[in-house]
This record gives structure tokens, C-alpha cells and sequence, in this order.
């Protein structure tokens, strides 16, 4: 007998502003637009997925090299990163992520888990972009709290501290899939 299925958005509505533009630093960062989206606690139960996407736009000078990355309660817990992608000169260009997670184990401290694989894109030109898996490295489970509220979060790192590359996140979805 075939199972029933259903896809839930959690932020509802999704945010009407842009974030904060990211510059002049290489540390990880939250650059989520407006409040985070908060999974409530014991939310998640193994077996479930998370579609998780977003966007905005970035501004370079010469050929710096971006970050970009899903964090789960902040910086600490990182869902996955793209490595460093080389960005070309542009202004105001759109860049995306997208991670598709799914829950191993629940727990507390970090004996829940969870696997996530997606895809990150930046700019080189108006016309052109590189594309990076996410993990860069071979899927591995990460632990995690399950038992309490967490935020899922945007994170992006500049390769180069310059105050002419800046880095805007416009937007931030997150599905429950099943």
C-alpha cells in the first residue's frame, strides 16, 4: 500500500527584507535574512528530509573566493559548505544554495544525526557562474541536538578581508519533505 507523503514550508511568511550585507571578514558567518527559522524541539524524527534553499546577490572586485554553507543552530553546527568558490569582478549578481538533508537518529547533545548533500553558485560574470557540490568531501553524518529548538541558518565565508566584496542574503526557505 503506498504511503501518504506531504511537503510543509516552515517560514510562512518568508522574509520582506534583504540581510545584512556580509563584508571585510573570512570568518564563518550567519548572513540569515531577518529571524531565523526556528525548528521547534523534537521536531525532526529519523527518516525525515529537509529541502533547504537560498539566495541573494554578491558584489566583487578582481577574483575573490567565497563560502557559502547551512548551519543548524548557528555557526557552531555546520549541515554542509561548498569549499571555496572564485568569484569574478560583478556587481549585484544572484548566488544560491540549496542542501537536501535527512535525519539519521534523533537524540540529544550530538546523538542525533543527519546526512545533507546539495549544490552552491556564485557569479563570475554577467553571464556566466561555478557551481560546487556541497559537501566538497565525501557524506558523512553530522551530530546534532534534536531535542531542542534550533535555527537554521545561511553562513558564508570571503576568502580575502575586503570591504569592496560584499555579500547580501535575500531570501531563505525551509520544507519539511515527508
Amino acid at each position: 500500500m503506498p504511503a501518504q507523503f506531504w511537503e510543509s514550508t516552515l517560514n510562512s511568511p518568508s522574509p520582506i527584507a534583504d540581510g545584512t550585507a556580509y563584508a571585510s571578514s573570512t570568518t564563518l558567518t550567519d548572513v540569515t535574512p531577518g529571524t531565523p527559522i526556528v525548528l521547534p524541539a523534537n521536531f525532526l524524527y529519523a527518516g525525515q528530509s529537509l529541502r533547504i534553499s537560498a539566495f541573494g546577490k554578491l558584489s566583487t572586485t578582481a577574483t575573490p573566493t567565497m563560502t557559502l554553507g547551512i548551519g543548524y543552530g548557528g555557526t557552531t553546527i555546520v549541515l554542509g559548505t561548498s569549499g571555496a568558490l572564485t568569484c569574478g569582478t560583478v556587481t549585484n549578481l544572484p548566488w544560491r544554495i540549496e542542501l537536501w538533508c535527512t535525519v539519521r537518529a534523533t537524540g540529544s547533545g550530538t546523538s542525533g544525526s543527519i546526512i545533507s548533500v546539495g549544490m552552491a553558485q556564485v557569479p563570475t560574470s554577467g553571464t556566466a557562474s561555478v557551481t560546487a557540490l556541497v559537501p566538497t568531501g565525501a557524506v558523512a553524518a553530522v551530530g546534532l541536538d534534536t531535542t531542542a529548538a534550533k535555527s537554521i541558518n545561511v553562513l558564508a565565508t570571503w576568502g580575502t578581508n575586503s570591504a569592496s566584496n560584499t555579500l547580501t542574503c535575500q531570501g531563505l526557505m525551509v520544507e519539511a519533505l515527508n
